[in-house]
C-alpha cells in the first residue's frame, strides 16, 4: 500500500489533533456537553476546519471509522489473488490485537470511552449506522470482484457483524471488569472462532423454529 504523501500526512496529523482534542472534552463533560465550537477553539482552528474533517458531531468521537473503511478496502484489494476474503479479514483482526491498535478493543482505556458512548444516544446511533456503513462497503467491493450481488451483500454483512462482535467481546469483558491482558489473551481464540462459524457456517438446525402441531 503506497505512503501517503506530506500535504496528506499533514491532513490526518490535523484530523487527530482535533478528534484527541475533542475525546478529551468528551471524557471529562460528556458528548451532549460540548460544542462544536469549543472544541475548534480548543484546537486552535475555525468550526468550518473542524465541519471539513468531520461533517459530523459523533464522527469527532468515532474517528477511527473512517482508518478502518481505508483498511478494509485494502485488505479486500490488496489480499493475494485467489485468497478467500475471510482469509485476509481474519489477518487482519489478528495484526490489528497484535499491534495493540483501539479498533481490536482490546486495550486500555476503553472503559472511560464506553461510558461516554452509552451516555449518548447520538454515538450509539451512529456507531450502528457505521457498522452499516462497513457491510456496505465489503459488499461494493465484493461484487465488483464477483458480479453476485445477492452473495455479496450477504457476506458483506457477515463479516461486518464478525468484525463487530469481535470488538464488542473484548470490550464488554473489560467493562465489565476484566484484566486487559488476560482479554487481549483470550481475544487470540475468539478471533479464530468468529471466522471459524463465518467459514463453516452454522450447520443444519437441531430443531425446528416452529411447530405444526
Amino acid at each position: 500500500m503506497p505512503q501517503p504523501g506530506l500535504r496528506e500526512r499533514k491532513k490526518q496529523a490535523t484530523r487527530r489533533m482535533i478528534a484527541d482534542i475533542a475525546t478529551g472534552l468528551f471524557v471529562r463533560r460528556g458528548f451532549d456537553a460540548v460544542t462544536v465550537a469549543e472544541i475548534a477553539d480548543a484546537a486552535g482552528v475555525s468550526k468550518m476546519t473542524v465541519f471539513n474533517y468531520f461533517p459530523r458531531k459523533e464522527d469527532l468521537y468515532l474517528d477511527r471509522h473512517l482508518d478502518r473503511l481505508r483498511e478494509l478496502e485494502a485488505v479486500v484489494r490488496d489480499r493475494p489473488a485467489g485468497e478467500p476474503v475471510s482469509v485476509a479479514m481474519r489477518r487482519y483482526q489478528h495484526g490489528l490485537l497484535a499491534a495493540q491498535h483501539p479498533l481490536s478493543g482490546a486495550v486500555e482505556g476503553v472503559r472511560g470511552f464506553w461510558s461516554v458512548l452509552r451516555d449518548s444516544p447520538a454515538l450509539r446511533s451512529r456507531m450502528v449506522e457505521q457498522e452499516h456503513e462497513i457491510a456496505e462497503l465489503l459488499a461494493g467491493l465484493l461484487t465488483e470482484e464477483t458480479g453476485d450481488e445477492f452473495g455479496c451483500r450477504l457476506l458483506g454483512n457477515l463479516l461486518a457483524a464478525t468484525i463487530t462482535t469481535i470488538w464488542h467481546t473484548a470490550v464488554d469483558r473489560i467493562v465489565a471488569g476484566d484484566d486487559v491482558d488476560r482479554v487481549r489473551r483470550d481475544q487470540l481464540a475468539v478471533i479464530d472462532r468468529a471466522f471459524d462459524v463465518l467459514e463453516q457456517g452454522i450447520g443444519p438446525r437441531r430443531e425446528p423454529l416452529h411447530s405444526d402441531g
